[in-house]
């Protein structure tokens, strides 16, 4: 009998790196979490009616993308006040809800 000395190789599933969806919402601002929620519900729901996972994968790789965006907070603020800028043509104020400056920047 053979018995093998290298380790048991990590199980893994077919998500890309940081793509399970506890690792998607624990990276997200707190004000994204409920909306992932929704989506992720919507997409499991959808999952179950049509027995197809590629929404489901389409949505966490969405959330991932902005996961990853977010992961840097002070970036992510920078960045979504340049598109507000470039989008709305006007300098963003520095005392504006940053609520206000995501919606203008459609993000």
């Amino acid at each position: 009998m053979t018995t093998s000395t290298s380790p048991r190789p990590e199980r893994r599933g077919s998500l890309a790196r940081g793509a399970s969806p506890a690792s998607i919402r624990a990276a997200l601002l707190s004000e994204d979490k409920a909306v992932f929620d929704a989506a992720y519900e919507g997409a499991l729901d959808q999952a179950r009616r049509d027995y197809d996972l590629a929404a489901l994968h389409s949505t966490l790789e969405n959330w991932r993308r902005q996961a990853i965006a977010q992961s840097d907070a002070e970036a992510f603020q920078l960045m979504v006040r340049r598109a507000a800028a470039f989008f709305s043509g006007e300098p963003v104020p520095s005392d504006e809800p940053f609520a206000v400056t995501r919606a203008k920047a459609g993000m």
